[in-house]
């Protein structure tokens, strides 16, 4: 039989294993818990002309970074918002771009392409293509597909405006994917709410257009 003093070496020892052990298992677990906070923000990229990008207002003020700030207010904290507007950009420009976004493993794309393509008189068969082809990338690449739609002066024509205006809800058919019926609804036209070029939302107009975005969006994001 062990001296007294023996077994209590022994144990120790043992118990000091058992701690050290159990540590490690802590310690691992924490490293593993940060690996999966570190991935789990739910990426939104709003993918759009100049009208996304917030032309001729401050960053804080385009409806991307706006609808970020009414997320925070939501304790929405685990939402990541990325603005992919570009001032200018059409309908043809929406797949390369995704492409290059696509490395920030977005899970949810706002797609506000075709205004620019719908002012310049552009083939609304091209705009079409163009958009599902971005549409078509997103849904392969497991990134859902929110679209916006856009609608045109009534000057370029009944004809080429109703074509232009029926390319959005008819994608939104053939792909399964929600539809914001007008980015611009009610704001567009309206002088009070838009800058001098009568195209472009001023800061009041931006409002307007992220508070609707934001409620049409809300259930397509997860909680926390």
């Amino acid at each position: 039989m062990l001296p007294e003093h023996s077994v209590f070496i022994i144990m120790n020892k043992r118990l000091n294993s058992h701690i050290l052990i159990a540590a490690l298992f802590a310690l691992a677990f924490a490293f593993n818990s940060s690996a999966v906070s570190a991935q789990t923000p739910f990426t939104v990229v709003f993918l759009g002309d100049s009208l996304t990008e917030g032309y001729g207002l401050d960053e804080s003020e385009s409806y991307p970074s706006l609808i970020e700030t009414k997320l925070s207010a939501e304790n929405m904290s685990h939402i990541r918002v990325i603005n992919a507007g570009v001032s200018g950009s059409t309908s043809a420009s929406g797949l390369g771009r995704l492409q290059w976004y696509i490395r920030s493993q977005p899970d949810l794309l706002v797609l506000s392409l075709g205004a620019n393509d719908g002012l310049r008189g552009l083939s609304v068969e091209e705009m079409k293509a163009n958009l599902s082809n971005t549409i078509t990338y997103a849904l392969d690449n497991d990134v859902d597909v929110i679209l916006t739609g856009m609608q045109i002066p009534p000057n370029y024509g009944p004809e080429y405006t109703q074509e232009f205006a029926s390319v959005f809800p008819d994608l939104a058919a053939q792909y399964g994917i929600p539809l914001m019926p007008f980015l611009l609804e009610n704001v567009a036209a309206i002088t009070e709410l838009n800058q001098a070029d009568g195209i472009h939302p001023n800061v009041k107009g931006t409002r307007i257009v992220a508070d609707n975005l934001y409620r049409f969006l809300r259930p397509y994001l997860p909680e926390a």
